[in-house]
């Protein structure tokens, strides 16, 4: 759960701190309906895959992923989001689908410390960093598990608006940021 709502209140929280940041948070699912996460935990997505407004940055939560990466719309979903531009990222083992979708051959990379061996003995075209909080390539920024994606998010404020409503939105949230990456 941490994976989706860790980013979700940084960029929220970001977006209530500083009315000059332009961000508009939602979620999406594949059709829309109801998600069943872990420990039957129910998220209601604001679109579909279908629908949606524009986006501009798209963050990949991970979680049990065994299922999406045979979802061929899913991973044609996210590959042409990729072709439109936005800042792509993935929290824990949403970097399997970007690698499924592609998005990753050639790319650093990391994922939840217990995904690592099978990250990377399934996409050997990437570069997997272990022991990191997360890691920019380009654009996209891949992060480590589940709290690491909060860290991660705060440094995507950091760059799209600046260290100061990074450090702000941290502190409102308080929560200890664990600035460099390999912390």
């Amino acid at each position: 759960m941490l994976d989706f709502a860790g980013p979700f209140e940084v960029f929220s929280t970001a977006s209530r701190l500083d009315d000059e940041a332009d961000i508009h948070i939602f979620l999406i699912g594949e059709t829309g309906q109801l998600v069943v996460a872990r420990s039957g935990f129910t998220v209601k997505p604001d679109f579909s895959i279908e629908h949606h407004p524009k986006i501009d940055l798209l963050i990949i939560p991970g979680g049990v992923h065994m299922n999406e990466l045979r979802k061929k719309r899913i991973i044609d979903w996210i590959r042409e989001q990729a072709a439109t531009g936005p800042y792509l990222a993935s929290v824990c083992t949403g970097a399997f689908l970007l690698a499924e979708a592609g998005l990753l051959d050639g790319r650093t990379v990391t994922t939840h410390w217990d995904d690592i061996h099978t990250l990377r003995s399934s996409y050997p075209n990437l570069i997997v960093s272990e022991d990191v909080r997360w890691v920019e390539d380009g654009p996209i920024t891949t992060s480590a598990g589940i709290s690491a994606g909060i860290d991660m998010s705060l440094s995507i404020v950091d760059k799209l608006f600046g260290i100061d409503l990074a450090r702000r939105t941290a502190r409102q949230m308080d929560y200890a940021w664990s600035q460099d990456a390999t912390s």
